[in-house]
Parts: C-alpha cells; sequence; structure tokens
C-alpha cells in the first residue's frame, strides 16, 4: 500500500488548468474592475461627447471628402444594423453635404477638432485606470490628438468599404476587412499608444481581440432590438427618438471599448501589469 501511494500524483497543491481558470475568473474580474472603473458613467460620458463632440467633426470631412461614402450616417447605420425607414431615419439626423459646406469655417473644424480631443483624453484616463497606471503628464496631450485622428481615419474606412464594388462577390471580403481586421488592429493601437508604451504589444492583444468580438456581439443585439425601437421611436416622437437610441447604442459602443479593454486586462492576469521601469511618457 505503501508503495501505491508513492505512485500516485501530488495532486493537493497543484494549480487549476489555465482553461479553468478562463470563464469564472475573466467574469468575476470583469465585473469587480468594472465597478471600481466605474463601466456605466464612464461609457454615458463616451456616448455623450462623441455625439456632441466627434459626430460634428466626421459630418464636415465626409461631407469635403469627394468619395461617395456616408460618413457617419453610415458608419451608424451599419453598426444598428438598420435598412428601410430605420436608415434613412437615421440618415435625417444628419445635414446634406451642400448645408455643410456651406456653414463650415476654419475656426469651427479647429474647434471641433480641439474638443474631439477631450474625447481620446477619456478614453486615455479609463484604459490607465484598467491597467492601473500614473495619469500621463499634460504635454502628452499629442498622443490624444493622433488617437483622435486614428478614430477618424477608421470610422471613415469603415462606413467607406461599403460602396466600393457594391454587388460584386468582393464586396463582403473588403467590408469585413475593413472593420474587423482594420478594428483589431486599430483598437491594439490606441491602447498601445494611450499607455504610452507603457504595457507590451502582447498584453494588449486580448484587449482588441475582446473588444471586436463584444462590437460585433453588440450590432447583432441592435440588429434585433434597437433597430426595431429606432423605427417605432421616429414614429412615435420624430427626431427626438431616434436621436434617443442613437445615443443609447453609443453608450453600448462605450461599453464595448471599455469592457474590451478590461476583459484583456483580466485575461492576461495580473501578473502582466505594465513594463518595469518605463516611466509615464
Amino acid at each position: 500500500m505503501a508503495a501505491d501511494r508513492e505512485h500516485e500524483p501530488d495532486t493537493a497543491g497543484t494549480a487549476p488548468a489555465p482553461g479553468r481558470r478562463g470563464v469564472s475568473a475573466v467574469v468575476r474580474e470583469v465585473c469587480e474592475q468594472g465597478r471600481s472603473v466605474e463601466l456605466l458613467q464612464r461609457s454615458m460620458a463616451f456616448a455623450a461627447l462623441f455625439f456632441v463632440t466627434l459626430v460634428p467633426l466626421l459630418i464636415v470631412i465626409a461631407a469635403a471628402s469627394p468619395t461617395r461614402g456616408g460618413g457617419i450616417s453610415q458608419w451608424i447605420t451599419d453598426g444598428l444594423g438598420l435598412s428601410g425607414r430605420g436608415a434613412e431615419a437615421t440618415r435625417g439626423l444628419f445635414a446634406s453635404r451642400g448645408q455643410v459646406l456651406s456653414t463650415t469655417t476654419g475656426f469651427g473644424i479647429a474647434a471641433l477638432t480641439v474638443f474631439g480631443i477631450s474625447l481620446m483624453a477619456s478614453v486615455q484616463t479609463v484604459y490607465e485606470r484598467i491597467w492601473q497606471l500614473d495619469r500621463s503628464p499634460w504635454h502628452a496631450v499629442w498622443r490624444q490628438a493622433i488617437g483622435l485622428a486614428g478614430l477618424t481615419a477608421y470610422i471613415l474606412v469603415a462606413a467607406w468599404s461599403g460602396s466600393p464594388w457594391r454587388r460584386s462577390a468582393a464586396q463582403p471580403a473588403l467590408r469585413l476587412t475593413a472593420t474587423l481586421l482594420g478594428g483589431l488592429l486599430f483598437f491594439w493601437w490606441l491602447q498601445h499608444l494611450l499607455l504610452g508604451s507603457r504595457v507590451p504589444w502582447p498584453r494588449l492583444l486580448p484587449g482588441a481581440v475582446a473588444t471586436m468580438a463584444a462590437l460585433a456581439g453588440l450590432r447583432y443585439f441592435s440588429r434585433l432590438v434597437l433597430a426595431p425601437l429606432l423605427v417605432s421611436n421616429a414614429v412615435s416622437y420624430g427626431t427626438v427618438g431616434a436621436v434617443l437610441v442613437v445615443q443609447s447604442w453609443l453608450i453600448g459602443v462605450g461599453y464595448t471599448i471599455y469592457g474590451g479593454a478590461l476583459a484583456g486586462r483580466a485575461i492576461t492576469g495580473r501578473r502582466a501589469g505594465p513594463r518595469p521601469g518605463v516611466p509615464p511618457p
């Protein structure tokens, strides 16, 4: 019997397999950190800042573009999975190209750009809280400006990708590449940029993957729930009803961006903290 016990594996102090830590531990940590980060309030602030600062800037850029892309209206329509009456109600929220170009001034564009940086500053603050990093100094605002330019470019490219080669076999592949692969690379790069290279690239990749997976889930949910709600609200309450649904969707976008980063932080584990010895930029 003693000899048999000698050959028995010692499992008392064995750590659980990585796969078993997975779902329950990640969900628990995301919920705990979500409360500490104030995920709901941060997502609502993201939606408000996006609608007030970035949407007008995207409208101006799309109006001045020589391409036929719909800009912000096309991106929101695709994100909500709208078609028919719902798409028309969303496009009706935004001014026509002629109106935009006739009323836009250089000072207005500069003001929109400056205010748009506040959106990136908000995202940077949440990323730093997720990774428990010190706040970057004021002179690192150039990172926020580059992040704003990158976000604007990604949205415009994602909206434009639905126009070329329409009704051809290559069009879905182009759209999928621009939206999913482009989004994955963008959110991976955005985290690294706003965190000032204080977290290594490999540790940021799970957050980018989780963000894109959450955005795909949000689109499916929006198509089932928010799209019919937008049509009914547009009929009952007019423009105000459509705006409320779009704002609700933007809150969901904020949840996916911040929640994806939280999930990536939980997946890498607490040992995967910031790179030691790297000061704030």
